[in-house]
């Protein structure tokens, strides 16, 4: 049923809630009980000047009637619905639904969004847990001062006769294993309790600029209009990147953004989207342009100009430069990748874009169109290999589009024991 034909049911709901008889509001707008009755079955299509009768007489705006809930929550309910596996036959149902019941289907979408941020949260934790190595250091220095404590006191407790000089040493050394081991555990509890993406939680200059980024959202509106000197003006406005070395890569990427914006404004990048639509190699033709700069300007532009994109950069070693993620592919910020990713491929023949349709292992990960390209760094020189660049741009996958490759996340947390490129073994055990 469409979202057009139940104009009559939002009728009856609005007239049963306002404890109108059907004879009274057909009455009112001057028509036979038989004949709302059939309106309100959606058994006749209704319009124009009778649909404004009605609305004036329920005290509601036409467009309540005719349009209903809004979009977001119809599409917010048919996500949901996707998720839960419900049947094709009931999703046809939706539109009914939140017509008739707009409340509970408001709150049936936030419970959803609900589900899915703790998901998030949950998976976000056991990235952290799994990978981040300033936690790893952190329980190293605990256990290695425990140990050492240990030690000493079973010298202490072995040797009755050992000389006084060397208790007054050993007795020493407690001491300050123990004031070392009471400040490495007040620093690991803080660590812990710290919710994950907050400030507490970035360590190094690559975490400062990744989260510099995402409170951007990738796009900078003084570099986009060719402020003064936007660069400063950007980063003197910005609190988050405390590290020296954080705001020189900060810097660098944002003279790349400037570099990009002047050879491909946002405005001729949105006439090239109205006429070839978003892809990447049409645009590239259209701009003239190489494909690294398209899908870096793709991935400055807002999700309402473009759609939800997604871009992972990486240079020739395979070190992870730059992380916009995209939802239902999850890109971890600290460890090494999936090697099966196509931004890994494309490194091993340089000027060949590779286009690959890739699903994690995740249970909520969602087919994913990646579009890899490689780009050289500085200049040519003679016996030297070229610094080569990787990128990836995300996009969410045509239904059309082959049938996914299984890719993971990073091989500590893959739950695909078969894998023929696993570096190492996975914390996840039996599917856990």
């Amino acid at each position: 049923m469409t979202e057009s034909s139940i104009t009559g049911t939002r009728i009856r709901e609005r007239r049963v809630q306002r404890g109108i008889k059907q004879t009274s509001l057909a009455a009112m707008v001057e028509i036979s009980p038989s004949y709302l009755n059939l309106i309100e079955h959606n058994r006749r299509r209704i319009g124009g000047t009778l649909l404004l009768r009605i609305a004036r007489a329920l005290g509601v705006e036409p467009q309540v009637l005719s349009q209903g809930a809004e979009a977001a929550l119809i599409g917010g309910l048919r996500e949901a619905a996707i998720d839960g596996s419900v049947a094709a036959s009931e999703r046809d149902r939706l539109e009914e639904f939140a017509g008739r019941f707009p409340g509970w289907a408001q709150a049936l979408v936030d419970a959803f969004r609900r589900g899915e941020e703790m998901e998030r949260t949950v998976q976000a934790l056991t990235d952290r847990l799994a990978h981040d190595p300033h936690l790893a250091e952190s329980i190293h220095e605990v256990l290695s001062v425990v140990t050492a404590i240990r030690s000493t006191a079973s010298i202490l407790v072995e040797t009755p006769t050992l000389e006084q000089k060397w208790q007054a040493r050993f007795h020493r050394n407690i001491d300050e294993d123990s004031k070392r081991l009471a400040d490495g555990a007040k620093s690991l509890v803080r660590y812990l309790d710290a919710a994950p993406g907050s400030e507490a939680d970035i360590r190094s200059p690559q975490d400062e600029l990744d989260q510099f980024l995402s409170e951007n959202r990738f796009y900078f509106e003084a570099l986009e209009a060719g402020d003064r000197d936007p660069i400063n003006t950007v980063l003197e406005a910005d609190n988050l990147l405390t590290l020296p070395t954080a705001r020189e890569l900060a810097r660098a990427f944002l003279e790349q953004y400037q570099k990009d914006a002047a050879r491909l404004p946002r405005a001729r990048l949105e006439r090239a989207l109205g006429r070839v639509g978003l892809d990447p190699v049409a645009l590239a033709e259209d701009v003239q342009l190489d494909l690294p700069c398209v899908f870096r300007r793709l991935s400055s532009l807002p999700d309402d100009v473009a759609g939800p994109v997604g871009l992972v950069v990486c240079d020739g070693a395979g070190a992870m430069l730059t992380r916009k993620p995209l939802d239902g592919f999850a890109v971890s910020r600290l460890a090494g990748a999936c090697p099966l990713w196509p931004i890994y491929r494309v490194l091993t023949q340089p000027g060949v874009p590779l286009r690959m349709t890739v699903l994690q292992s995740d249970r909520d990960a969602r087919p994913v169109l990646a579009l890899a390209a490689t780009e050289q760094i500085g200049p040519v020189r003679f016996n030297e290999p070229p610094l080569l660049r990787a990128y990836m741009l995300l996009l969410p996958a045509p239904d059309s589009e082959q049938a996914p490759a299984p890719v993971g996340t990073s091989c500590r947390i893959c739950p695909r024991m078969n894998c023929a490129v696993r570096r190492e073994p996975s914390v996840m055990q039996d599917g856990f």
